[in-house]
């Protein structure tokens, strides 16, 4: 019998996936749960298992093209007993993921007509009564700021520290009165009143036919725009192509020419990367603070370790000292390791550090974070490291990996880059940049010598940590790395 499998919903609450290859041909014979093919979400590249055992019967579709969730992507031939219809029902008990924050979704914020599609993973994606699916509304309050309204000025912090700047990082002012809306799914929101609500593959369609969606009304919810209504407007026009005026041709995609330009499709990761970072920068109040520190001690300290028995085959940089000396500090400062819940109107402290790491990847930044680091040694941490930024460069993170961070690091200096004003990751309350260590002139014990110095530099949600918390937190990382026996002194 012929069994199909559709595209699932990958637990990450996304409504498309792009078939990047398959690693299997029509005719061939594969096992329950072989990996069949890799597709990219927005967030990660991920291989899909067979979900039956049998013979490749036809690929639906061709490497490069992007399916919904719930769209049939390959046909099996098994036989009557083999295999689990792709039609029965996931238990929560069987599923491998709910969501990403590991809870079931609330049906009091699905749409009426929606329903749940079984999938291989999870309970899969909101599908409308016409079999599309589709993502729950969100509040656009959380990401845009009112018409005629200005975002607040922060005064900046003053710490006193030496050798201590700071600074606020504040949007440049847009010369509309409103914020563009980020765009966190496959619905487009913008400006109400004169941009269209479509999907990415009803506007493809429209692009194909030549039809502008401006003049297209649409049926769906809220006004959305559906396949069937650029079809249903086309055969309009075909068919009164003697009384109506034609159809407004949509601009042609530009295309590069020659070696003057190269155009590259904003998707997959790099797009939901751009989204985020854009949500960030005008939800939350950035704040950011520098400290220059002298860590030629942690330096030695670093020198000696990579000399030790203990530490032999192990890789030690001096990521693996700060991201000791931040997961030292949270312990004295737990409100950088925190998030605010606006829907809740709560601010949330984690008793545990899930740290992130932000990682360059051919695909564009990720930020994999290490579960429960905090009850790492600093051995067990370098390795941890290690691991993730091999992964992440192969592109083999999982969204498991990229979701349920609470505090970030990002390593500028390997760049040779000494400070910036980092984003944060969406959902979190601070980011520490290291800047290069540089051989620089210092003045160490009242005479002028050269050391190795860094500069740290700290974006945190003002909403959520003062001027003070953030300070002493920043003080303390500076603190651990300028003496590394200080610890004793903080723990």
């Amino acid at each position: 019998m012929i069994k199909e499998f559709r595209l699932p919903d990958l637990g990450e609450g996304l409504t498309e996936s792009e078939i990047l290859s398959w690693k299997v041909g029509v005719g061939d014979t594969v096992s329950l749960n072989q990996v069949i093919a890799e597709v990219e979400t927005a967030k990660a590249v991920v291989e899909l298992p067979s979900p039956f055992a049998g013979v490749i019967k036809e690929l639906h579709e061709q490497p490069g093209t992007i399916v919904e969730v719930g769209k049939p992507i390959v046909s099996f031939e098994v036989a009557d007993d083999a295999g689990t219809s792709s039609s029965a029902p996931v238990t929560p008990a069987s599923s491998p993921a709910l969501s990403p924050a590991g809870q079931k979704p609330d049906p009091e914020q699905e749409p009426a007509t929606a329903k749940r599609e079984p999938n291989l993973v999870g309970y899969g994606a909101v599908v409308e009564s016409s079999g599309r699916p589709v993502r729950r509304p969100r509040n656009l309050a959380q990401v845009v700021e009112p018409a005629g309204t200005k975002s607040p000025v922060v005064e900046p912090v003053k710490t006193g520290l030496a050798k201590t700047e700071s600074s606020v990082a504040e949007p440049a002012e847009s010369k509309s009165s409103m914020v563009e809306p980020v765009e966190t799914g496959p619905i487009e929101t913008g400006h109400a009143d004169t941009r269209p609500r479509s999907t990415p593959p009803v506007r493809k369609l429209a692009r194909d036919l030549g039809v502008d969606l401006q003049v297209v009304p649409g049926t769906g919810p809220q006004g959305l725009i559906t396949r069937e209504d650029v079809q249903h407007f086309t055969e309009e026009q075909s068919a009164n192509a003697g009384s109506r005026e034609p159809v407004r041709a949509a601009p042609e995609a530009a295309v590069s020419h020659g070696e003057r330009e190269t155009r590259t499709p904003i998707k997959g990761v790099r797009k939901f990367t751009a989204a985020a970072m854009v949500q960030s920068a005008f939800t939350a109040p950035h704040v950011t603070e520098f400290l220059t520190v002298d860590v030629t001690p942690a330096m030695e300290l670093l020198a000696r370790l990579k000399g030790s028995r203990e530490f032999t085959g192990h890789k030690l940089t001096p990521l693996t000292l700060a991201a000791k000396a931040v997961l030292i500090a949270l312990r004295r400062n737990p409100a950088l390791n925190a998030r605010w819940d606006e829907a809740n109107q709560e601010i949330v402290t984690f008793n545990y550090v899930n740290l992130g790491i932000a990682a360059a990847t051919p695909r564009g930044l990720t930020v994999p974070n290490i579960k429960d680091a905090h009850s790492l040694s600093l051995l067990q941490l370098a390795d941890a490291l290690n691991e993730l930024t091999e992964t992440a460069r192969a592109g083999k993170t999982t969204p498991a990996d990229l979701s349920g961070g609470t505090i970030s690091i990002t390593n500028i200096g390997v760049f040779g880059i000494d400070a910036g004003t980092p984003i944060l990751n969406p959902g979190e309350a601070a980011i520490l940049a290291l800047g290069a260590v540089r051989n620089t002139p210092w003045e160490y014990q009242g005479q002028v010598a050269l050391r190795q110095v860094l500069t740290l530099s700290l974006s945190f949600d003002h909403r959520l940590v003062d001027g003070e918390q953030g300070s002493r937190f920043l003080a303390d990382v500076g603190a651990i790395l300028a003496d590394p026996g200080m610890v004793l002194t903080l723990v």
